[in-house]
């Protein structure tokens, strides 16, 4: 008898957990509620844009193993672009002053010693804060831990760890921002040159997991929304979907997939996180400066990162819980007056279109990180993924496919 594994959810976790389960020969059914996959990772066509635009704007780094070992399992390591050198543009609103942080690509930092490649503003003994989040100990906040202050703080560390975590990071787990670190800062420049979904994020994720899928004869289903569980002794034996029953052999092996709040639904008793962070995305219908940064950080202003590409303007705003109700003519407005004066660009406002994540990720504070599961459950045949799992990371696309990757592995310990 062939034992199959079923995956709820065709977001990156569900697809990264069913792309290696059938690279390894095993059978896998796909099950997803929405009538597309990719989840929060997903490209859209817009009417008012005229154009397909992603949900968000994801980087992923150079140093995101996982994330290429998943592009290269679906042929799509080319999806994705940047700089050949780690460098990052800044921009200041309220000083008019702008720079570029040029690490070295070895692990050893030699560039904070050149005054012309580091922070502006900033000495060497300033980077031993970095050394500290690395040691930080579980629980802590990274303001019990280093001076939430000074040039580093404002002009790298604050917007870096903002978009990592999407929280305060002032309150935001030193454990988690540690953990950013030691994969980014901590390696050398040539584990942090970005890296952008290019034309789109289905192009660069989804779409080739899909037809890898296909090609291995896995079966996605869309609009297929899990409703309950149904449970024999400590396995689950049934799904209850939208659009029936499926029964689970004893052998067969199932992966939640699913957002948290979906999962706290359908297993009252495992724990989750239970507060979430927004996360703003404006896309504008204009062309960028052809000599626009791929990516610009932007300080004392609304917006946070200026993505620039060949038929858009994009820019994300992370922890924007504040953001949420502000009427959307005005924001944009004010976003796009931001975008002008940092591409230098005399436009009116184009055409735009706002995405609001409401519940984007889990709060990264120690508290709500402790409140994340392990990919086993206390039933035999269960397992979870999804970036707010307990990873090591914060809830990023690396993570979410780390998720997936370890039950993944977990799975085929399972079957076999």
């Amino acid at each position: 008898m062939t034992h199959k594994a079923y995956i709820v959810g065709a977001g990156l976790s569900g697809l990264s957990a069913a792309t290696q389960l059938a690279s390894a020969g095993v059978a896998v059914e796909v099950f997803e509620g929405a009538p597309q996959a990719g989840g929060r990772c997903r490209s859209y066509f817009d009417p008012v844009l005229n154009q397909t635009i992603d949900n968000g704007n994801h980087l992923v780094l150079s140093g995101n193993w996982a994330t290429h070992e998943y592009l290269d399992r679906i042929g799509a390591l080319d999806g994705l672009t940047g700089p050949d050198k780690p460098e990052f543009t800044f921009a200041d609103l309220a000083s008019g002053e702008r720079w570029m942080i040029r690490p070295n690509e070895g692990p050893i930092g030699w560039w904070i010693f050149s005054e012309a490649r580091r922070v502006p503003g900033t000495h060497v003994p300033d980077y031993v804060a970095i050394l500290k989040l690395l040691l930080a100990s579980r629980g802590s906040r990274i303001a019990d831990v280093i001076s939430c202050q000074g040039a580093l703080w404002t002009r790298l560390l604050e917007p870096l760890l903002v978009a990592a975590l999407n929280s305060d990071p002032k309150t935001a787990s030193a454990e988690l921002a540690g953990a950013v670190l030691r994969e980014t800062l901590a390696r050398g420049g040539h584990a942090y040159r970005p890296r952008i979904a290019f034309p789109t994020l289905a192009g660069a994720f989804i779409d080739p997991a899909l037809a890898f899928l296909a090609s291995k004869q896995a079966n996605v289903r869309f609009g297929q929304r899990l409703r309950a569980l149904t449970f024999e002794g400590d396995k689950v034996a049934a799904l209850e979907l939208t659009q029936g029953t499926v029964r689970i052999d004893d052998a067969d092996v199932v992966v939640l997939a699913v957002p948290a709040s979906v999962a706290k639904e359908l297993l009252p008793d495992i724990a989750a996180p239970t507060e979430f962070r927004a996360i703003l995305n404006v896309h504008f219908q204009i062309a960028a400066p052809a000599d626009a940064p791929m990516m610009t950080g932007v300080l004392n202003g609304t917006t946070e990162w200026v993505f620039a590409f060949p038929d858009r303007i994009a820019v994300t705003v992370s922890n924007a819980d504040r953001l949420m109700d502000e009427p959307r003519d005005a924001l944009a407005k004010r976003i796009w007056k931001e975008v002008a004066t940092v591409l230098k660009m005399n436009d009116p406002l184009p055409p735009f279109q706002i995405v609001k994540e409401r519940r984007a990720t889990f709060a990264a504070t120690p508290e709500q990180a402790r409140l994340r599961p392990p990919a086993e459950t206390q039933w035999k045949n269960l397992l979870l993924a999804g970036d707010w799992t307990d990873t090591g990371l914060p809830a990023t696309i690396e993570g979410a496919i780390r998720s997936g990757r370890k039950a993944a592995r977990v799975a085929l310990g399972k079957l076999r």
